[in-house]
């Protein structure tokens, strides 16, 4: 986890975008002491999707420096001069990537989350070898079987970790999800644990705003928080 400075960064509405932070990497701390793990093997990924330039400039200005974006085309608009005066951001990817903004992707992201598909995988590696940027993947895993939602179901996730990883030649270092909205998030949570285990992958990207301290409980290597330290979204 990046380490935060203690510092206030009041935004005009009232958010308090570095007291937010600490509040968030205060209970990071004490569930990771709880279930013995240091507080330094969680990263805190701060969700900046509809937010205002404002409020990630005060998380920048507050120390933080690993953010999570949905979309390509926003992403473009914001990160290439907040990266250009933060070098040391890490900007990872956690919506759905369509197969013809591989090349977006790979060019603006650092770590890729939603990795869910054959297709996906080959134009990503095709990118990567063209780019020289050989950036790491997490698999996206449908633990809840959901018809409309993004994710390698549960019956293919093996079968495709090793694809990607040994035929298709990606660096798959862990697995994200998104629990259903009406199903406890911990069931999910420790069964994404499961299958990152058997198939030897160190890195787990789960739990949110509402659901993170059940996640770091359940060995959650990556929590995306945005509400809790944005605040509301102002419109997406």
């Amino acid at each position: 986890m990046s380490e935060l400075l203690m510092t206030d960064s009041q935004i005009n509405d009232g958010t308090d975008i570095a007291g937010n932070f600490r509040e968030v990497h205060n209970k990071i701390i004490t569930i990771s002491k709880r279930t013995d793990r240091e507080g330094g093997e969680v990263t805190l990924v701060a969700v900046s999707k509809v937010q205002p330039v404002a409020k990630i400039e005060a998380a920048l200005t507050a120390g933080h420096r690993v953010f999570g974006e949905n979309r390509i085309q926003e992403a473009q608009s914001k990160w290439p001069a907040l990266k250009a005066l933060y070098p040391d951001v890490t900007l990872h990817l956690i919506g759905p990537l369509q197969t013809n903004k591989a090349k977006d992707a790979v060019a603006l992201f650092d770590v890729i989350e939603t990795l869910d598909r054959p297709k996906l995988a080959e134009a990503l590696k095709q990118e990567m070898d063209r780019q020289d940027l050989h950036r790491p993947c997490y698999i996206q895993v449908n633990t809840g079987e959901e018809s409309q939602k993004a994710g390698v179901a549960l019956a293919d996730v093996d079968f495709f970790v090793a694809k990607c990883r040994d035929d298709i030649g990606l660096n798959i270092v862990g697995l994200m999800c998104i629990p259903p909205a009406d199903e406890e998030a911990a069931l999910h949570f420790a069964l994404l644990r499961d299958i990152a285990r058997r198939n030897g992958l160190e890195f787990l990207s789960m739990g949110m705003s509402g659901d993170f301290e059940a996640a770091v409980e359940l060995g959650a290597t990556h929590v995306r928080v945005g509400t809790a330290i944005f605040g509301a979204r102002e419109h997406g």
